[in-house]
């Protein structure tokens, strides 16, 4: 596979600087976390459009040319799920309150994504952090009121029922279909997949998904995709495919799916996501860190070793730092150092994270994903 360290190299000076946390606090402290809570939540507030959004619905690299025109608005509704759900658990300062009302007003009022083209159906993208978003907004007080209630409500029906629509027939959601071309897509991917299964259960609560059949063959599918060694498939095979080698399913490239894998399931009841298991997904997860921090950053998906991604950066951290909360609350806080140090070594100046290509997107939903990594055990 092509590599392309000099375009990574280009694009890494083109940012902002990074900035450690302040020498004076320890890197992975509680108190470093807030103060890195803190520049993020900054400039959220500071860089939010006029109208609520954040960065632009537009292609912004030549990098990213090859996807239908509605792909990246398709990115830009999720990222602001994201960003949305950050604002949400922060403190609720004026200026934060006011960033997050804007927020969930044009998240209620945003034009619903729609797949791009025959094989490209990122739209998925936006109805997954979508109905995430919703799930969540949806159970905070502030957002129960008349004002708020039905129009969170119906956004959220929208979102989950666009879910339902493109669920692939083995359970999982995908964001690419392959000729022959049909309206319900027939690919999935396990993390996808995984980091809806929980707010589905949630839209049942909620009367908002009415077959319960949906979240089932979703957590089916995920369940289907773990492997003995810990890791998840990237997406199901009828025969698990772990070749050797630097393969994409070996444990080394499955450190972005297993703690979503292993989060996901556990929320919804699997009685084998045991203590034991999230615990030796996380150990995993920093012996092996390495080779998920050399992805960050690099242009070309998959570019680096065991197939990692750049953008499975920030997710990857976001979710095991869920995954932390799930253990026994003695058990919690050296893991929560280990993440807060990954994290804060590598927020940039502005406060802002980015772990691929740059595009306002991907900086927001990087910074968000961080940021929530770092609420998670505040």
């Amino acid at each position: 596979m092509r590599r392309a360290a000099p375009l990574a190299l280009v694009l890494t000076l083109a940012l902002p600087a990074q900035v450690p946390a302040p020498a004076a606090t320890p890197t992975g402290s509680a108190a470093a976390a807030q103060a890195g809570i803190e520049r993020a939540l900054a400039f959220f507030v500071q860089t939010q459009n006029h109208d609520g959004s954040w960065g632009s619905t537009s292609c912004e690299t030549t990098m990213e040319m090859v996807f239908a025109v509605e792909t990246h608005y398709a990115w830009s509704v999720a990222a602001h799920g994201l960003a949305t759900m950050a604002l949400l658990r922060a403190k609720p300062t004026p200026a934060v309150q006011q960033a997050l009302d804007k927020a969930v007003q044009w998240l209620c009022d945003c034009r619903m994504t729609m797949r791009g083209s025959s094989w490209d159906n990122d739209a998925v993208w936006g109805w997954l952090y979508g109905a995430v978003a919703m799930t969540t907004i949806a159970q905070d007080d502030r957002y129960r009121s008349d004002r708020w209630r039905e129009r969170v409500a119906n956004r959220g029906r929208e979102f989950v029922g666009w879910l339902q629509k493109n669920q692939e027939p083995t359970g999982g959601f995908g964001y690419y279909d392959d000729p022959p071309w049909t309206q319900r897509p027939k690919w999935g991917t396990s993390f996808a997949t995984a980091s809806v299964v929980p707010s589905l259960g949630m839209a049942q609560r909620l009367g908002w998904l009415g077959d319960g059949a949906v979240t089932e063959r979703a957590a089916a599918y995920v369940r289907a995709c773990r492997l003995p060694n810990g890791a998840y498939e990237y997406d199901l095979s009828p025969v698990p495919r772990v070749g050797g080698g630097e393969h994409i399913n070996n444990v080394k490239g499955s450190l972005g799916r297993i703690q979503v894998g292993n989060w996901a399931l556990r929320t919804a009841g699997d009685p084998q996501i045991t203590d034991a298991v999230v615990r030796r997904g996380l150990e995993q997860f920093f012996e092996h860190h390495k080779f998920l921090a050399v992805a960050r950053l690099r242009p070309v998906p998959h570019e680096a070793y065991y197939y990692n991604a750049g953008y499975f950066f920030y997710f990857g951290h976001y979710y095991a730092a869920l995954a932390i909360e799930l253990l026994p609350a003695a058990e919690r806080e050296p893991f929560r150092i280990q993440l807060r140090q990954k994290l804060l070594e590598t927020q940039r100046a502005d406060g802002s994270y980015c772990d691929f290509l740059g595009s306002s997107y991907m900086v927001t939903s990087s910074t968000a994903f961080a940021t929530l990594g770092l609420m998670a055990g505040s």
